[in-house]
């Protein structure tokens, strides 16, 4: 698939806020505003308050609530409805049940009628299991453990550590009694520790150390994936919302370690299906953009940016799936390739070590299957030479020093586990005294002081979750910091192993397989099978994973299939799983299982199929497919019917659809729509025989909870007691603790009652 590195997708919606003062208007109003053809619910809640009124707005398309407005002014039945911080203004004539008016936004006004309505949650809120019927689904699993649900899956105590660039705090997520997570500091010389970001209803999804003064975090609201950035000094001064645009999505491109002031990120505030980059202030939030995508031209999927900050490169989509890359050239882009969508080339780093500005580090695989690194001339548009590659794997990156002018400390890679291969001297001596130190322990440094004088350092395996060590490389010492979930002790824990096997036709397939701590041969144990979301480009790995550790705690094999389509294996093995999603992808699942029943680790009897997202969608499908091979399933999050979701894509996914029907499958083409209906386990719910559970995030924004609904709702009417959990503050996937816990424990008494 065509990549340019360090992009994220992001969308715009043009949110209102403010507060109402009319006797008239009572309750929530409706509306649906229309821009550049991009359709989007609004829904105004207005409610009385101290002899006045308050009011908040809702998005549902994009999971967003309860947005507080800023000032209304009714008069005569005029209505304006105003926000200072979104610069936008509604002004409409009440009449009855209805407001009749316009929506100004940046220049821009469009047509907006309200109409009274009924809020109500996402979805049909008659679907979802009650408490009580989940917490008795739960009780299910009675056996005596050393280990609970919880010792897997509680957020940590402490976890998500960054050293600051000066090397004096470090950094971290710190776990409440009550479950939320809180940014710490802790000073490296004193050890004393301070509270600096708190919680509050939403999570911190993310931060990093912006300068050695100041820190970034980023969240968004329920789940809905529209990431806002905000930012704090470390003595806790000027704590501020640097990008205070409603229903805009932030990713960050580039920090600028030479601009302490400035990063660039990319946002979609004007235009719904476009991210466009930007300059921003870290302390002020004033934004500068650095390119703007006129109207009719090609949309683009990347921007490639130097250490200094310098728009070098941008990758935009011609014909709805191939990309164009553009180089700067004499101050104007210009084009250089035109890279088909089975191929990929993207810019890594830009190399200030060469004497030529326009040699650049590109991870490609063009003329070759498995992606490699290559020191490239861009303005020539040749390759130089090949740096480093490897013949059974893609290689994932490299690793450059500031300090020693961007020298190439070591390149990385996903095989059967990962590997580092040191390449400069300085690291190979850093390398071989961690591996002094670790031995065959699996070990990275995660991150380095500006001076590299200080390195953090993890270690990690099938077995252990995390160890977080400070290498100091002056003094020579390598100090413990902390264990994560220390309390899950390594010899407990299960081994997780390697397989390659052959599928039906011939490809030959990796994956993994999980068995008890004190397996014996001849054991034949119940099986869950566990497809992985995505699909294209993503794979698993080797290292410590919750659910199998969990699964495998109560007597489970756990089973991990890199079927066609997955990443890591080369262009020809991804691309052979492109228009086979459901079917030969399927099918390679399938044969794992045969795989692991063959090897005669596994009851044929007591296989279940669990997965979250295209997993999810792998779950309904194989029990449509193959409805006899399984036991049970869990849908997590999962698609049910292709067409449906093919029409509730994220809007920020919009210039993505014509590659999305090359993956999956194109709609107006009646072939291939015809294969979308044989592989949509909604339009095959009569073939599912065996217990299901479904679980998913009312604010999903890239599986609408129709899809969910779609296969609980036929199933129910089929006479079928589906289990349905719904999480209404959660969007892709649980990230709260309560709900995380509630997820996992209410599967393993679904488990206990149909797999055991």
């Amino acid at each position: 698939m065509t990549t340019l590195l360090k992009y994220t997708i992001a969308i715009t919606v043009l949110f209102l806020s403010g507060t109402i003062n009319a006797q008239e208007l009572n309750g929530s109003y409706s509306g649906t505003l229309d821009v550049q053809g991009m359709q989007m619910e609004l829904i105004i809640n207005i409610t009385p308050k101290d002899n006045g009124y308050t009011a908040t707005l809702d998005v549902p398309a994009q999971g967003a609530s309860d947005i507080v407005l800023d000032s209304v002014v009714l008069q005569d039945n005029q209505v304006t409805i105003t926000s200072a911080k979104m610069k936008l203004i509604y002004k409409g004539t009440v009449s009855g049940e209805s407001i009749v008016g316009s929506y100004e936004q940046m220049g821009q006004t469009y047509p907006l009628t309200l109409k009274k309505t009924v809020k109500t949650k996402p979805g049909n809120t008659a679907l979802p299991s009650t408490d009580a019927e989940l917490e008795k689904l739960a009780a299910m699993e009675t056996g005596n453990y050393k280990y609970s649900v919880e010792d897997y899956f509680k957020t940590p105590d402490v976890f998500s550590f960054n050293l600051s660039p000066d090397g004096k705090y470090l950094s971290y997520m710190k776990r409440r009694e009550t479950g939320e997570r809180d940014v710490y500091l802790k000073e490296t010389a004193t050890q004393k520790e301070r509270l600096l970001i708190k919680q509050g209803e939403n999570l911190i999804r993310g931060f990093f150390w912006a300068n050695e003064n100041r820190i970034l975090f980023l969240q968004d609201k329920g789940g809905n994936e529209n990431y806002h950035l905000f930012g704090v000094n470390v003595d806790g001064s000027n704590k501020n919302e640097l990008t205070p645009y409603e229903g805009v999505r932030v990713g960050v491109l580039e920090m600028l370690k030479d601009d302490k002031d400035h990063i660039i990120i990319q946002m979609n505030k004007d235009n719904l299906e476009q991210e466009e980059p930007y300059r921003l202030n870290i302390n002020t939030g004033e934004a500068t953009k650095l390119y703007t995508v006129e109207a009719g031209s090609p949309p683009v999927a990347g921007y490639a940016f130097d250490q200094k900050g310098n728009l070098r490169g941008i990758g935009r989509m011609v014909d709805g799936v191939n990309i164009e890359m553009l180089y700067k050239i004499d101050g104007e882009f210009k084009p250089m390739m035109v890279v088909d969508f089975v191929d990929s080339f993207g810019i890594s780093d830009f190399n200030p070590s060469s004497e030529n500005p326009d040699d650049a580090y590109v991870l490609s695989n063009l003329g070759t299957d498995k992606a490699e690194i290559q020191l490239y001339d861009l303005k020539k548009n040749e390759k130089i030479k090949t740096i480093f590659k490897n013949d059974n794997f893609d290689v994932s990156g490299l690793s450059l020093s500031r300090k020693r002018n961007y020298e190439i400390d070591f390149f990385y890679y996903q095989g059967e586990k990962t590997e580092v291969v040191p390449v400069s001297d300085t690291y190979r001596k850093i390398y071989a005294r961690l591996k002094k130190e670790f031995g065959d322990k699996q070990f990275f440094t995660q991150g380095k002081t500006d001076d590299e004088s200080k390195y953090l350092v993890v270690i990690t395996s099938d077995k252990i979750v995390g160890e977080y060590y400070l290498y100091d490389v002056e003094k020579d010492t390598i100090t413990l910091l902390y264990k994560i979930l220390p309390n899950l002790k390594a010899e407990d824990m299960a081994s997780m192993t390697p397989i390659t096997f052959k599928s039906r036709d011939g490809l030959t397939l990796h994956g993994y397989i999980t068995l008890p701590q004190g397996y014996k041969k001849g054991q034949k144990l119940p099986l869950i099978v566990n497809p992985h979301g995505g699909p294209q480009g993503i794979r698993d790995s080797w290292g410590f994973n919750p659910e199998a550790q969990l699964f495998a705690s109560r007597g489970y094999a756990t089973l991990h299939v890199n079927f066609r389509i997955s990443g890591g294996y080369g262009k020809e093995f991804q691309n052979s799983g492109y228009g086979q999603i459901g079917r030969k992808a399927m099918d390679d699942v399938e044969d794992g299982i045969a795989y692991v029943i063959k090897e005669g680790w596994v009851d044929k009897n007591k296989v279940a199929i669990y997965g979250g997202s295209h997993g999810g969608y792998a779950v309904l499908r194989g029990m449509t497919k193959t409805p006899d091979l399984y036991a049970c399933g869990v849908d997590y999050v999962g698609v049910s019917n292709l067409h449906t979701f093919m029409e509730t894509i994220p809007p920020y996914w919009e210039k993505y659809k014509a590659m999305l029907y090359k993956i999956w499958y194109n709609p107006t083409i009646s072939e291939e729509k015809a294969i979308m209906d044989e592989v949509s386990p909604a339009l095959h719910v009569d073939k599912i025989k065996k217990p299901l559970f479904v679980v998913q995030g009312a604010n999903d924004p890239r599986v609408n909870i129709d899809e969910a609904d779609q296969i609980v709702e036929s199933l129910r009417k089929r006479g079928v007691e589906v289990p349905y959990m719904v999480k209404y503050d959660e969007g892709h996937g649980f990230g709260k603790e309560e709900n995380r816990l509630a997820l996992y424990e209410t599967m393993m008494g679904f488990f206990a009652e149909h797999l055991k």
